[in-house]
């Protein structure tokens, strides 16, 4: 059975269906040393997803690794406090309960932490709590063949399950080996929990209609259901190539395999590689030691019957024995093989899906909720809230499905289209001529639901499951391709649309109105000209006008954010220059233009640290250790309370403001989230319909979309209005007062800050400056959160704050930073750039 490959979202979406990759075991599974999971991956999600035959071996590993890095945390990752979510912690709350007798509902097992090994576990539990609680309330959206799955499901043994789960948090689409699967100890006897998965089973008719989606003529080939089904696929009959084969097998394994076959490669992807160019060109027989007797024998199945793939010419009778002697050879060192049947497979990801609110989930989702549960924190009081309507309809549910395959087919067409990239142009427009009349229906019906359908706030996150929101997203995508190929006509008309409607994608809004000004000042006057106009010139101050006009929109739109403001005031003053308006009518943004941040330099004692000369070894590690040696200049802290002691750039420059009487934290934007959280405490957990949906949270759902802002309009603003007119100092006491002995665990909020200070810091930020700041994170929370200056520093006596960005030598600023430093120059907040030099170098043996 085909595999499709799995599809992808952004910004909040550019992901598949579900991003689940095998995690580093335990020693028991792996064979490896247990070992201590690190803060950042704690707090960070490191799993992604790839749909294909496993690799196995530690080439798989290793490119697991690389993957990781690019991987963001899903929207409900974001909302749980960080949590240790490694191997142990897991066996810990696994033996809290070992051994007594079990509550038979697994709500009170959950609340009352207990598990018996071998009978329960968390992540059999966890998948089951995800599936009753869909059911419970959404059972609608699945057809009668789905719900006998589900029924199938319940009479699963709980070994089978536990085999099941464990898969399914593994690459799912992927073989593997039943032999190495014995170290799940919870299974007693193994071949009979893959029997049950492999057995088929009957499913009635389904009365739903057949599902047509825009742009997408049939689902991805193997996702339909059928009777029989099973829960998986065996290898055995199903496996009949040698290129899927080839992929089981482990480096060593294919070292041996390549020198039966004598070919060469240096790793594991040029031994593939040449094993089936072989296997495609080789035509001889006599260099694999096959006999005639071999030949005749694999011309027949093991059934006896006729195998349909043998032709008569004797080069492809050749190339077929070769494919079946390197097939049997490498299916008897593997044994039997196991993977995830992929129509109940997807059938569950749409569970999930349904659940948790999200295209994304990895085992650490399907675990934060139960151990936040069982954590001993203390959370936020607020409503949670789960309705039944964030997809109305089971036709509904699929269609955003098959939307979000077909944005991510336009981005691989965008990101992968190689050399040719005008055919890709053009295919991306060919998707979204077969979306756009979708797209404007959706558009009508959304805006009727705005109206009279959806509670107060409610609609711009629920708005986020509407096929629209993707389809946006792909006419979003459709417009730059009409701009690379220089159709701009088309394009200014695609813009206009986007900007016409105001549910969907608000946070692009200003990217929107800085694309059109440009096509309005530079293009549009010689393929658009207005009527009436025959001179050229009138023609382009006509445009120019238009242009203008875009970009006065932009700044009067309250959903075009602020980090657009700066371009479209810039543009405004060129174009105004270039009209010959007068002076007196021109727009004034002197009190917002930005400046450069001041630069500054301070000077310190750096020590280079010799590390004796390492042999030269061929391993993977060797350069990854002598780069992270460099990573990190080390100073000597002249002036603060370590004097003489070893420190980083940021500690020494932060030494040397302090000793000018400044106060101030190395806090990396720590020092404003918290002031943030502080502020924004009762917005964060006012109740909006779906954003809350276990009492295990640290912010709402939406807080890192862009529906965070549009939900909570008059709130923000009156609140802003509030930091504006001095009243910040009252809010953080009060929130303080109320929180502070609890250590409320809050998104951003750093209980170690201590009250005084922050009131201190607050006595020094000028009102306006401090709500544009707020301002900024409350419109892009996620995108925001990270860029803001290495130092916080404020001066009591002057009363005014001041940020630095700490530079060593041959160090940049990034786009994130840069942004940072116009939102903060831009409200009249002093950033300087600190460059670090070197007064003295101190050279010592670092070994």
């Amino acid at each position: 059975m085909a595999h499709s490959s799995s599809t992808s979202s952004d910004d909040g979406s550019r992901t598949p269906p579900a991003k689940r990759l095998k995690t580093r075991r335990s020693a028991e599974e792996e064979n490896e040393k247990p070992r201590r999971i690190s803060r950042d991956e704690i707090i960070h999600c490191p799993y992604n997803h790839e749909d294909g035959i496993l690799d196995s071996g530690e080439d798989d590993d290793l490119e697991s690794g690389k993957r990781a890095a690019s991987i963001k945390p899903t929207e409900l990752e974001s909302t749980l406090p960080p949590l240790k979510t490694d191997r142990e912690s897991i066996e810990e709350y696994e033996a809290m309960r070992a051994g007594e007798e079990a509550p038979q509902r697994l709500e009170e097992r959950l609340i009352q932490r207990n598990w018996t090994k071998g009978k329960s576990s968390i992540y059999v539990d966890a998948f089951n709590l995800a599936l009753e609680t869909v059911l419970a309330d959404e059972s609608h959206l699945f057809d009668e063949k789905e719900m006998e799955i589900f029924n199938q499901w319940k009479s699963l043994d709980y070994e089978a399950q536990y085999l099941y789960v464990r898969l399914f948090l593994r690459k799912t689409s992927a073989w593997h080996r039943i032999q190495r699967l014995g170290y799940y100890s919870d299974i007693s006897h193994l071949p009979c929990a893959v029997e049950k998965l492999q057995s088929l089973r009957d499913l009635p008719e389904s009365s739903a209609p057949v599902q047509v989606n825009p742009a997408e003529l049939a689902p991805p080939e193997g996702t339909v259901l059928g009777s029989p089904f099973s829960f998986a696929d065996s290898s055995e009959g199903t496996i009949n190539t040698l290129e899927e084969a080839s992929s089981l097998l482990s480096l060593d394994e294919l070292k041996g395999l390549a020198k039966d076959a004598k070919i060469q490669g240096n790793n594991k992807a040029e031994l593939l590689g040449a094993l089936r160019r072989m296997s495609r060109c080789q035509s001889g027989l006599g260099w694999v030691g096959l006999k005639k007797s071999d030949s005749e024998h694999t011309t027949t199945s093991d059934s006896g019957e006729d195998n349909p793939r043998v032709a008569t010419d004797d080069n492809t009778v050749s190339e077929l024995n070769r494919d079946n002697h390197f097939l049997r050879k490498i299916m008897n060192s593997t044994g039997p093989c196991i993977r995830l049947s992929q129509p109940t497979l997807k059938l569950f990801e749409r569970v999930h899906l349904v659940f948790y609110r999200s295209t994304e989930w990895t085992e650490k989702s399907l675990t934060t909720v139960i151990l936040a549960r069982m954590s001993r924190r203390n959370f936020p009081t607020y409503l949670v809230s789960r309705s039944a309507n964030i997809f109305p309809s089971r036709s509904r549910l699929l269609e955003f499905e098959a939307a979000i395959r077909t944005q991510f087919r336009v981005d691989n067409i965008l990101e992968f289209n190689g050399n040719n990239k005008q055919q890709g142009f053009e295919d991306v427009l060919a998707i979204f001529d077969g979306i756009y009349p979708r797209w404007i229906v959706l558009l009508e019906e959304e805006l009727r639901k705005e109206e009279s359908v959806y509670e107060s706030g409610e609609g711009a996150y629920v708005r986020r499951f509407s096929p629209a929101w993707v389809y946006t997203r792909i006419v979003h995508k459709a417009a730059s391709a009409l701009g690379r190929l220089k159709m701009y006509l088309q394009e200014h008309t695609v813009l206009t649309e986007l900007l016409s409607q105001k549910l969907f994608h608000a946070a692009r809004r200003g990217a929107w109105y800085q694309r059109k000004a440009l096509l309005e000042e530079h293009y549009m006057y010689a393929i658009s000209p207005s009527k009436g106009i025959s001179d050229p010139e009138q023609q382009k101050r006509h445009w120019k006008r238009m242009s203008l006009q875009t970009c006065e929109q932009g700044l009067q739109d309250r959903d075009c954010h602020m980090i657009y403001h700066y371009d479209l005031q810039k543009r405004i003053k060129k174009l105004e220059k270039s009209l010959k308006i007068p002076m007196r009518e021109q727009h004034d943004f002197g009190h917002v233009l930005l400046s450069k941040p001041t630069e500054v330099t301070i000077e310190g004692i750096q020590i280079k640290k010799i590390y004796p000369p390492v042999l030269k070894r061929r391993t993977s590690t060797q350069p990854a250790e002598e780069k992270q040696r460099s990573t990190k200049t080390i100073w000597v802290d002249e002036d603060g309370e370590g004097e003489g002691c070893e420190c980083s750039v940021e500690a020494m420059c932060l030494s040397s403001y302090r000793s000018r009487g400044l106060k101030g934290y190395h806090s990396e934007g720590g020092i404003i989230r918290t002031l943030f959280a502080y502020l924004f405490f009762d917005v964060l957990f006012i109740y909006i319909p779906n954003v809350f949906q276990t009492a295990y949270q640290t912010c709402p759902l939406d807080l890192h979309t862009d529906a965070f802002f549009p939900s909570r309009g008059s709130e923000i603003n009156h609140r802003l209005v509030e930091i504006a007119n001095g009243k910040a100092a009252q809010i953080i006491r009060a929130v303080d007062e109320r929180e502070r002995e609890r250590r409320t665990c809050v998104i951003g909020l750093d209980w170690d800050f201590e009250l005084d200070d922050l009131l201190e810091i607050i006595d020094c930020f000028d009102g306006a400056a401090l709500a544009t700041v707020c301002k900024v994170l409350a419109q892009e929370y996620r995108v925001r959160g990270g860029g803001i200056p290495d130092l916080f520093l404020w001066d009591p006596k002057k009363k005014s704050v001041l940020f630095a960005e700490v530079k060593s030598e041959n160090d940049r600023l990034s786009d994130t930073q840069r942004l940072w430093i116009h939102v903060l120059t831009g409200a009249g907040i002093r950033v300087e750039l600190c460059n670090a030099m070197a007064k003295q170098v101190r050279v010592v043996d670092g070994g």
